[in-house]
């Protein structure tokens, strides 16, 4: 059973990213997390963030990674490179500096299949 809250994952932010409410999101993380070992080798969940610079910190990714470290350590967490486009196009990049933190932060909640993706974005 899932130790951490989901309450705890911060949903005020995921309303102003998406324009909803992350409930679902980790409802439906940890449905497919129960069935991770039925194939580990080809994941049946991937779970990702996107680092998106001045809204997600390694703090937030920490807090996610406890959340799905708690369902399964071998989960796969991707963390995903920023790049400005269209609505949020007054952003900058993911800096690698802020890639390594979050990935050291997710490594540091247990998770052990960490891996930063989009690096060629990363400034």
């Amino acid at each position: 059973m899932c130790k951490v809250r989901p309450e705890s994952i911060r949903r005020g932010l995921h309303i102003a990213l998406t324009g909803i409410s992350n409930r679902r999101t980790l409802e439906n993380l940890a449905r497919a997390a129960r069935r991770y070992n039925e194939r580990p080798q080809l994941p049946l969940v991937i779970a990702s963030t996107l680092l998106v610079p001045g809204y997600i910190d390694a703090r937030e990714v920490g807090q996610i990674a406890q959340f799905i470290a708690a369902l399964d350590l071998h989960i796969p967490y991707a963390l995903l490179a920023f790049a400005p486009h269209f609505y949020m196009s007054d952003l900058p990049c993911t800096s690698a500096r802020h890639a390594e933190e979050a990935e050291a932060a997710a490594r540091a909640a247990g998770l052990v299949n960490v891996r930063v993706g989009n690096r060629h974005l990363l400034v």
